[in-house]
């Protein structure tokens, strides 16, 4: 079923149903990739939503393990002034944590200034981000539904805590398709597989069929070095030789295909075979940064230890929006700080500030941030009071923070989100989202929304019925668009 309720029927059922000249020409169009849209072919094909949309892509900045809000873009003068303090509050029920058993306020190393027209408050660990600040919105009033990594990270990616559903992007690769038949809808690069929640269900496509998942592409860490893409090309074959390799295993899967009466798996993997085999000719120039000026590379840091390895993974996400793929998501870990937040916190701040902040500015300068949708965030916030993993043998330098998922924050900027705005807000300690709260099905409702897709109706049916992916919740945040 697509997301306007059409039911349509099974390739096979199809082709055996229809005219026997018919249905070998449209078996013959298939195998060769230009069979249209209609005839369930190109499951990928470009389609429009519901309504006009805002944006023609996402790019998602996943910023794994949890940032700080309340030393990024969340000040709390309050905090910082009663810090060392025992806390005046109760922590939240069902939160044990190691080294908080005190709950003594923890303010922040560092100062926040005004940046922009509009004064929005901006640490000082974040000088270029904050110097693009009126191009953001910053959703102070955000919460979510657990304190733990994995099942929070599949929350944010998926809108469950514990079940297997399709990934957003899925989703929107699923209702919106792709704008370049060669490449996937979905790609993600550098996802954390471990620590820190890191799995591949979080960019899996679950029930959805299985072309949709999300291609996950490896950017080494080596300096300059280009993003990769696993097993895409086999040095034994190539050209004519490697067709020919393929349309023989491809027949092979075609008749597996109709011996188990089209099962989805395997038709998946017949997609993404030909998706794989396209990518050939399109990846690897696409990959390759050595094209792009010094003046750009520099507009990312690249080149610059710190900023190098991030600044690649913004740059490679602009070029793959140029390309026409729907869903692009960065990751970036590196935000648990449990203890010694003095030292490492500034240094992941500086690992993303000047990237980020060279992606707005080239999506600007290239026409692309009208139709871009950007989101930072990360699955949750760190607590206002301090955590001491010495049990008091260290000192507060040593301190770090604990998870919070009652009130953090979210950046949202381009296609249609008003900048320079603040929504929501947390209480005075950083501790609970007070104000315009949002929640995460709220963030997937308003993303899908801003794509032309209506979340209600975006729905696939599976296991007797309908899913889709805020389940029975979210709302579109109406207050931060334009």
């Amino acid at each position: 079923m697509r997301f306007d309720g059409t039911v349509f029927p099974g390739r096979r059922a199809f082709l055996k149903t229809a005219a026997s000249g018919f249905g070998h020409t449209a078996l013959a169009a298939l195998l060769h990739g230009q069979a249209a849209a209609a005839s369930g072919a190109r499951p990928l094909a470009a389609h429009a939503g519901h309504f006009p949309a805002r944006a023609k892509r996402v790019i998602f900045l996943f910023m794994q393990g949890g940032p700080s809000h309340v030393e990024t873009f969340d000040a709390k003068p309050k905090l910082d002034a009663r810090s060392g303090e025992v806390a005046p509050f109760a922590r939240a029920a069902g939160v044990e944590q190691p080294g908080v058993g005190k709950m003594r306020l923890f303010g922040s190393g560092w100062k926040f200034q005004r940046r922009g027209q509009s004064g929005t408050r901006v640490s000082e660990l974040l000088p270029e981000m904050g110097a693009t600040i009126d191009d953001w919105c910053v959703l102070n009033g955000m919460h979510t539904d657990n304190l733990a990594h994995a099942p929070a990270c599949l929350q944010i990616h998926t809108g469950t805590t514990t079940f297997v559903w399709p990934s957003m992007g899925s989703w929107v690769s699923y209702g919106l398709g792709t704008e370049n038949e060669n490449l996937p809808a979905y790609i993600t690069i550098s996802h954390m597989l471990s620590g820190d929640g890191g799995s591949p269900q979080q960019f899996g496509s679950a029930f959805l069929p299985a072309i949709h998942q999300g291609t996950r592409i490896d950017l080494p860490t080596a300096e300059g070095a280009d993003a990769e893409l696993r097993y895409l090309r086999d040095p034994k074959f190539a050209g004519a030789a490697q067709r020919k390799q393929f349309d023989f295993v491809r027949g092979l899967n075609r008749r597996q295909l109709d011996r188990l009466q089209g099962d989805r798996h395997m038709e998946g993997m017949i997609e993404s075979f030909e998706l794989a085999f396209k990518m050939q000719s399109a990846a690897p120039e696409l990959f390759s940064l050595k094209g792009e000026s010094e003046a750009t590379k520099k507009l990312y840091g690249i080149g610059e230890k710190e900023t190098d390895w991030f600044g690649r993974q913004c740059l490679l996400a602009r070029r793959l929006a140029e390309s026409g793929v729907r869903f692009i998501q960065l990751n970036k870990g590196g935000w648990d700080h449990h203890g010694n937040i003095r030292q490492g916190l500034p240094r992941t701040c500086r690992e993303i500030d000047r990237p980020v902040a060279g992606l707005i500015r080239d999506l600007k300068a290239r026409g692309l941030f009208e139709d871009t949708l950007v989101v930072w965030t990360g699955e949750f916030g760190r607590t206002p009071y301090e955590q001491d993993l010495s049990d008091g043998k260290a000192s507060m330098e040593n301190y770090g923070r604990g998870h919070n998922p009652y009130g953090f924050t979210t950046l949202m900027a381009g296609a249609g989100i008003r900048g320079g705005h603040i929504h929501g807000a947390t209480d005075e300690y950083g501790y609970h989202a007070v104000e315009g709260k949002v929640h995460i099905h709220d963030l997937h409702a308003t993303i899908l929304h801003q794509l032309g897709l209506d979340h209600e109706r975006l729905t696939f049916r599976h296991a007797g019925r309908d899913f889709r992916l805020t389940d029975i919740y979210g709302r579109v945040v109406d207050e931060i668009l334009v």
